[in-house]
């Protein structure tokens, strides 16, 4: 990556900027209602909203605040669907979309390269490896998830461990490192695809490959969003400090920042989001790649905005994808092919005409 203009450019009109993120907030509302209603069981906005107040008050009737009665005019069925299903499903698609954008986006600053994204360390491949496992081993969804979340960061901690023996040459030592073990660990894959049951097994490790949202529990939910948010927390506090990073060691030193330290904690964050939303959706391409590219279209390079409208963009992309997954075919599509089939694409548009500056 170069290090001039097209690098690190933080002359960024706050004013546009925060134009830019409300535009985006209210898009993603928007996408969500959109999603709410949308779906071969279509729920209107009326009965969502009486649904949820009627939650509410019975939350608040639980810890003996005052509340008002709602009248329940819906059945069941859309009672269940909303909240069991399709808003979880919401959630987890906003949250997935987030992660990943933002974990694509710290690694083009860390690595100081535009085509880092997030399985880069070897994330992905090592989750792949987990969830093939479990699923060899006959186990149930949850323990597919653990054992995908626990098998991802396992992969990345082996990377930075084999990565740090590269002495003076730490980044380089990271990525051949992280080539290395992820290929590794997807012939692991590929021996247990080869010995799993083909009527049942084989099936179920394929369809997790391509990555889908699909049966997504409020439990699901609630297992991945807390690495998630301990992960993009720090990410979003420490963003403008991954400007420093983009401009060297050396240059990062003479301000008084330990860009050692510095790179190990962003690297860290960031595996941990792309762990968890590797662990629960499989295998989702492109979007920690291409979403970044885009929001520099729009923000600029400064990472202090391009962090959290990366955030905001990749949420709202994957929840669309997610509209089209369930709603474009009788039978849905796995989000990872729809994902490849517009990010791809896009991203030769984006090289066509940005070429000199990816």
């Amino acid at each position: 990556m170069n290090r001039g203009d097209g690098n690190l450019n933080l002359k960024k009109n706050k004013i546009s900027y925060s134009n830019i993120i409300i535009i985006l907030f209210v898009v993603l509302i928007l996408c969500i209602i959109g999603s709410i209603v949308l779906g071969r069981y279509p729920i209107g906005l009326e009965d969502t909203f009486s649904i949820l107040l009627h939650r509410f008050m019975g939350w608040l009737e639980s810890i003996g605040l005052p509340y008002m009665r709602v009248e329940i005019f819906w059945n069941k069925t859309q009672e269940a669907l909303l909240l069991n299903h399709r808003l979880p499903r919401i959630l987890l698609a906003c949250l997935v979309g987030c992660c990943l954008s933002a974990a694509g986006a710290s690694y083009q600053g860390v690595f100081q390269n535009p085509m880092a994204a997030p399985d880069i360390l070897g994330a992905s491949s090592g989750a792949a490896f987990g969830a093939a496992l479990a699923i060899l081993l006959d186990l149930n969804d949850t323990m597919i998830m653990v054992f995908a979340f626990a098998s991802s960061m396992i992969t990345v901690c082996l990377v930075i461990y084999v990565g740090n023996q590269a002495k003076g040459k730490r980044v380089l030592g990271l990525i051949l490192a992280g080539i290395m073990i992820s290929s590794l660990v997807s012939s692991g894959t590929s021996f247990i695809k080869l010995v799993a049951d083909p009527n049942d097994q084989l099936p179920a490790i394929t369809y997790w490959l391509m990555g889908s949202l699909n049966g997504t529990t409020p439990e699901d939910v609630l297992f991945v969003m807390w690495p998630m948010l301990i992960g993009l927390l720090p990410l979003f506090l420490l963003r403008w400090r991954v400007n420093i990073l983009t401009l060297g060691d050396e240059e990062a030193k003479t301000m008084g920042v330990n860009a050692k330290r510095l790179r190990t904690i962003v690297i860290l964050c960031a595996t941990l989001i792309t762990a968890a939303s590797v662990s629960i959706s499989g295998m989702i391409g492109w979007v920690g790649l291409v979403i970044p590219h885009l929001t520099r279209r729009v923000v600029g390079n400064n990472y202090k905005y391009l962090m959290p409208a990366s955030m905001l963009f990749g949420a709202i992309f994957l929840l669309l994808v997610d509209d089209i997954s369930r709603n474009l075919l009788a039978t849905e599509i796995p989000i990872g092919i729809l994902t490849s089939m517009i990010g791809a694409p896009f991203f030769i548009y984006l090289m066509s005409k940005d070429g000199d500056q990816l």
